[in-house]
């Protein structure tokens, strides 16, 4: 849900979906992939009238999401209010049709209520685990290429966002730069992540009071123009352009956001040597940890949550850095997520 959301985007959206979807696929796992989908509706989510023009779009397609469409939070779009609608609609949850597929559904809706009640650092699970799963990508495909980070710039401190800075921190990478709505914040010798999550509201913005003296704040467009080993952008789509690709002073993009970076973008970054990891790779955590907890693929805590997702994103990663010579990291995700699609139509024909 975003002001200016086009059908190309949706389209685009729902591509990333199902390149997800193949992307995780391993042989033996109870989760099989589901294909992907993707709604978007036009309107700033701040908008007062935007909760009853999402009543109205679920209303509409409700027979779709009733058997056929599994969704969950997006951009613009907090869970809860998802939960709060479709109960007002007659629905248990917003993934009804996936657990129509299981044996047992009351232990997979255990499971997935265990799940969404677990917090970790004061933070729900939900909100972790998309964001633990860009910080492991980023440092994976650093370390393929010979660079062990020193420092990220993160655009955007909601789920994804900031989940992403508090790992990159706590692996020993410094935060010189986020930005938010208001603006840039920026320090070199690295801000103080945990005290910027305890100080955001539910939008992703920070309180600046709790910025230290040697903090610096600015626009929030100079966030292409920090020097760092990782740049993260994981707010909306479409914010790196060709004119901004030249400005970024980063050695490895990593996009935390559903199609940040425009094709053509791309295409100049990768000129002048900067990889870019694509979307459906970096932040595919989100979505596949939903169902190895509804499928029962893994127990329903942060432990078992964070064990899946590093050892499935430093398998992907090197999967693809390690055939990529020559070759864009995008093509060669879409390559393996392409084999696996062939592999599952084989092995799961309906």
């Amino acid at each position: 849900m975003r002001e200016g959301c086009s059908l190309e985007e949706v389209r685009g959206l729902a591509r990333g979906m199902s390149l997800k979807e193949a992307l995780v696929y391993v042989p033996g796992d109870r989760y099989v992939p589901l294909g992907g989908a993707k709604g978007g509706i036009d309107i700033d989510p701040n908008n007062p009238d935007s909760p009853a023009v999402l009543r109205r779009f679920l209303t509409a397609v409700l027979p779709v999401v009733r058997e056929q469409w599994n969704t969950g939070e997006d951009f613009g779009i907090k869970q809860e209010l998802l939960d709060e609608v479709t109960a007002d609609l007659g629905l248990s949850s917003t993934v009804e049709a996936a657990f129509a597929l299981l044996d047992d559904q009351a232990a997979a809706r255990e499971r997935l209520r265990a799940a969404m009640a677990t917090v970790v650092d004061g933070v729900p699970l939900a909100d972790l685990v998309g964001g633990y799963g860009v910080a492991e990508a980023a440092l994976a495909v650093a370390r393929w290429h010979g660079i062990e980070p020193a420092s990220a710039v993160v655009q955007g401190f909601g789920s994804i966002g900031g989940a992403t800075a508090r790992y990159l921190h706590r692996a020993g990478v410094l935060v010189v730069a986020v930005a938010d709505r208001d603006g840039l914040m920026a320090c070199e010798d690295g801000l103080d992540v945990e005290a910027m999550l305890r100080a955001r509201d539910g939008r992703g913005v920070v309180d600046r009071s709790c910025l230290r003296p040697g903090d610096r704040t600015g626009p929030g467009a100079q966030w292409l123009d920090v020097p760092a080993d990782l740049l993260v952008p994981a707010a909306m789509s479409y914010v790196i352009g060709p004119s901004e690709a030249a400005r970024v002073r980063a050695r490895i993009v990593v996009e935390g956001a559903n199609l940040p970076t425009l094709p053509e973008a791309e295409t100049l970054l990768i000129g002048r040597g900067i990889p870019v990891v694509p979307d459906f790779l970096a932040n595919v955590m989100t979505n596949a940890w939903w169902w190895w907890v509804v499928f029962g693929d893994i127990e329903p805590t942060a432990e078992a949550a964070f064990a899946k997702i590093s050892s499935t994103m430093r398998r992907l990663a090197g999967a693809i850095t390690g055939d990529s010579a020559g070759l864009s990291l995008r093509k060669s995700a879409l390559a393996l997520a392409e084999r696996n699609a062939a592999l599952i139509a084989s092995r799961h024909p309906h």
